[in-house]
This record gives C-alpha cells, structure tokens and sequence, in this order.
C-alpha cells in the first residue's frame, strides 16, 4: 500500500525559511515523479513545485527563486526548502504522486502559516 507522510510544518515569521519533507513507502520511490500540492484557506490547490523521476524540476511562479524541491531516493524522500517565506504562502502543504489517472496519492498535508 502506497503511503505518503508529509512532516516539517510549522509558525515563521515572514522572511523567516521551513523545510519539508514527505517520506514515500509501498512504492519504488526512485521511479516516480513527486509534487507538492498546497491549499490555502478559501482556495483551490496549488502545485508548488514538481520533480521528475530524473530529477528534473518546475516552480509555480509564485514560488520561483525562494522554494527549492529535492529528493534523496535512497531515504525514499523529497524535500522543499521554503526561504523567504511571505503571509501568502500559508497553507496545507500536501506531497503528491500521481502515475494515473486513478493511481493519485496524496499525504496527509501540513500547515504551514507565515504571520508576524
């Protein structure tokens, strides 16, 4: 069974950097590209950024230049360093694969709130 348990959420203060990291079991990590998906209250789902299976990564714009997606296969894990964190990027942030159209699994989210 595929599971997805994202982790490293937490309260910063604008300007202030998270990392997050989202460990995959069940599944031959290094094969799959990985993504992380946010929600905002209010909003729809946002992908933030996405890395292919051989690494090769995309940014939504409004994460360009501060977010950086990684992955390390032999812990079977991604990771996003958050940096230059503003009011607006507060949101659940959830890890995601998707191999199909109904093979689409998601973690459980964390909550990640940038406020003074």
């Amino acid at each position: 069974e595929v599971h997805l348990v994202a982790s490293g959420g937490g309260m910063v203060q604008p300007g202030g950097s998270l990392r997050l990291s989202c460990v995959g079991s069940g599944f031959t990590f290094s094969q799959y590209d990985m993504r992380w998906v946010r929600q905002a209250p209010g909003k729809g789902p946002e992908l933030v950024a996405s890395i292919t299976s051989g690494g090769v990564t995309n940014y939504a714009d409004s994460v360009k230049g501060r977010f950086t997606i990684s992955r390390e296969n032999a812990k079977n894990t991604m990771y996003l360093q958050m940096n230059s964190l503003k009011p607006e990027d507060t949101a659940v942030y959830y890890c995601n694969t998707k191999w199909t159209a109904r093979l689409n699994y998601w973690g459980q989210g964390t909550q990640v709130t940038v406020s003074s």
